[in-house]
């Protein structure tokens, strides 16, 4: 496999500062059981460098992630409510009526 360089993921970070913070949260990600978007047997920061260079993952600003953040918890708050709504219905249903 062809060698991951800086320069190939420059060209999708703006410096390199953001380059190494980025790849530090991927390994992190990694190493946690995340699933790797192309398949390599490189140790994991040279999968999180592949991984920019292929333009499989990218920065996000942090009010797009607080933003993102929170819709997946609104999200999950409507999911619990319905199946708690639909679990007593179905628990009523269920009850031997007097």
């Amino acid at each position: 496999m062809a060698r991951v360089t800086i320069e190939d993921c420059l060209r999708r970070v703006d410096n390199r500062f953001s380059l190494v913070h980025l790849a530090s949260q991927r390994v992190h990600q990694l190493r946690e059981g995340a699933v790797p978007h192309i398949k390599s047997k490189n140790k994991e920061i040279v999968l999180s460098l592949r991984e920019v260079a292929a333009g499989k993952i990218f920065p996000v600003s942090e009010g797009t992630a607080n933003r993102e953040k929170s819709e997946a918890e609104a999200r999950k708050k409507e999911i619990l409510m319905q199946a708690k709504a639909k679990a007593e219905e179905d628990a009523s249903k269920a009850s031997p009526k007097a």
